[in-house]
């Protein structure tokens, strides 16, 4: 009786206004059991080894996505943000259907996700897809289960340079009070990342510093020739730079890579930053305190 009266309030809504009442669902579907391996990868796969380039917001992931992008066979698009994209199916039949074909709502995701990188990687005409939107530290699991063969790129920052850059950016709306555990929040995801998937780990003041060593490394984990004009990225064309989608500041409008700027001293760390410091070799060992876990509300960020 119950459900049949949820389903004709259900039908009466949408034909009045057009709009279903939906239960809010977690992003982390790993976590849930829900999300697994394509089932025919050679089909359900058009990008079958993507690059993630995973990273903490404000740790120059768009000028590593840029420097990337200005090689003849990577494609480093804005940030896509294509795990904010859901699949929700609107009657019972469309379950049914998915259901009948062994399909899960989180497989036509994965399915939607990859097309979408596909189109991307296909209009750029290039061969491999870097895809470098920050918030998917927080599904890492999610992306190495969709794409078994995905290959990770993990960029670090000092992280109080990481949460002063997310301050700068709004300083009214974003008070250091608050600068300091959002960005705590990406970095521990990320560290998770790092402890639990295998990949290259670069940073963001060795790539300013020496980028040439940097991207020879890279371009060796890609499987790619290494490009001179790679340090140019100022002559290639990456489209608009609006904040949303990366960084859009006049440091990296200038299309050069800059020196980068000193190292914050030890004493001004607070101690919430101190273990993430510590594990990314940003403090000395001896420093006390280790990594906390990702909570589970920063997990839904």
């Amino acid at each position: 009786m119950g459900s049949r009266w949820r389903s004709t309030v259900q039908n009466l809504l949408e034909s009045w206004t057009g709009y279903r009442l939906m239960r809010p669902r977690g992003n982390d579907e790993v976590r849930r059991g829900l999300a697994r391996a394509p089932l025919h990868p050679e089909i359900d796969r058009l990008v079958p080894e993507p690059v993630f380039l995973l990273s903490s917001v404000r740790s120059g992931s768009t000028l590593l996505r840029a420097v990337l992008n200005s090689h003849s066979q990577l494609h480093s698009p804005h940030e896509t943000h294509f795990r904010r994209l859901q699949v929700v199916p609107t009657t019972p039949p469309a379950y049914q259907a998915l259901e009948v074909d062994g399909l899960r709502v989180v497989d036509v995701e994965h399915l939607l996700w990859d097309r979408m990188l596909h189109r991307s990687l296909q209009l750029s005409g290039k061969r491999v897809l870097v895809e470098k939107t920050p918030s998917n530290v927080f599904v890492a699991d999610r992306l190495a289960t969709a794409w078994p063969r995905a290959r990770f790129i993990f960029l670090l920052r000092h992280p109080l340079a990481i949460a002063r850059s997310w301050h700068a950016a709004d300083p009214n709306r974003r008070p250091m009070v608050r600068a300091v555990p959002h960005t705590l929040a990406f970095m521990q995801q990320l560290e998770s990342a790092r402890q639990r998937h295998p990949g290259v780990t670069v940073r963001y003041e060795e790539l300013t510093a020496d980028p040439e060593t940097v991207t020879r490394r890279l371009c060796d984990f890609v499987g790619v020739d290494w490009e001179a004009a790679m340090l140019d990225y100022g002559r290639v064309d990456h489209g608009e730079w609006r904040a949303g989608i990366g960084d859009w500041s006049e440091r990296i409008r200038s299309g050069r890579i800059q020196q980068p700027r000193a190292l914050p001293d030890p004493d001004e760390i607070p101690d919430s930053l101190r273990p993430i410091a510590r594990a990314w070799g940003y403090l000395p060992e001896d420093d006390a305190g280790a990594v906390r876990p990702p909570s589970r509300a920063s997990a839904s960020a």
